[in-house]
């Protein structure tokens, strides 16, 4: 079981510390308002994601599973592993249906930037956004890390 818990603790280190960091980056390229600074951010936010996000998330969902079954967990009913199941599957489907489109448009919006001399009212827009729906995925999983967290103590 220590095996797994390794492995799912690691997958929440790359999960959320990637989605806090990336945010953090994404926001100081925006402020600085450099239209290069904020496609490279936008580029690799993207790239941050495929290399560590999406890999924590694996690592999540199969130790997690794994040790559900193995520590006797049930599914049945509302517990703090239903309710963690429930938000993890928001923050995906955030992730999934909100999130990776606007990072796609930002990137889009970013480029023609550079051109441009100046960032576009639709890049401000998209990122605008894609800070809301980044919030709420990114304080899901704090919310799942808490309760997971408080039923091992």
């Amino acid at each position: 079981m220590s095996f797994w818990l390794f492995l799912h603790v690691f997958g929440v280190i790359l999960f959320v510390g990637n989605i806090i960091t990336a945010a953090f980056w994404k926001v100081r390229a925006d402020l600085g308002g450099h239209p290069e600074v904020i496609h490279s951010a936008a580029r690799n936010v993207m790239l941050a994601d495929y290399c560590f996000t999406l890999p924590g998330l694996l690592l999540i969902i199969v130790s997690g599973s794994l040790m559900a079954v193995q520590g006797g967990h049930s599914i049945a009913g509302f517990n703090w592993l239903t309710s963690s199941l429930i938000l993890f599957a928001v923050t995906g489907i955030i992730w999934l249906a909100v999130l990776i489109p606007l990072q796609r448009r930002m990137i889009r919006y970013s480029r023609e930037a550079i051109g441009a001399g100046r960032i576009s009212a639709d890049y401000k827009k998209a990122s605008k956004s894609w800070a809301i729906y980044g919030t709420a995925a990114t304080l899901l999983p704090v919310v799942i890390l808490y309760l997971m967290i408080s039923q091992s103590i």
